[in-house]
C-alpha cells in the first residue's frame, strides 16, 4: 500500500523567498527516489508563508529509504529556523475506500 502524508509549515516573515528555493530544491532530488511517487509543493493561497508538502511513497519500505536519503538531514537543518514551527508538522493519510 501506497505511504501518503501532508507536511505544513510556515515560512518566517521575509524568509518565504529562501524557503521557496529550498523547499524546490529539496522537491528535485526526493523526486528522483525510487519509491517517490508524489512531492507536490504547494502554499496556502490565502496564507502564501504557508506551505503544504503532499508525498506518496510506493509503500512503507520507500518511504523509509526517504528518510535515510542523505539530503534529507542537511535540508532540515537549513530549513528549521526559517519557519514558525520546531519542525514540519506531519500528517498520515490513508485512502477512503
Amino acid at each position: 500500500m501506497n505511504k501518503s502524508l501532508l507536511a505544513e509549515f510556515t515560512a518566517r516573515e521575509g524568509a518565504e523567498d529562501e524557503v521557496t528555493r529550498l523547499i524546490l530544491e529539496y522537491a528535485e532530488r526526493v523526486r528522483e527516489e525510487d519509491g517517490n511517487l508524489a512531492f507536490d509543493v504547494y502554499t496556502k493561497e490565502s496564507h502564501p508563508r504557508a506551505f503544504w508538502i503532499f508525498e506518496v511513497y510506493r509503500d512503507e519500505d520507500a518511504f523509509q529509504a526517504h528518510l535515510k536519503a542523505p539530503y534529507g538531514g542537511p535540508f532540515n537543518t537549513l530549513l528549521t529556523p526559517l519557519i514558525e514551527e520546531d519542525a514540519s508538522v506531519l500528517t498520515f493519510l490513508d485512502p477512503v475506500t
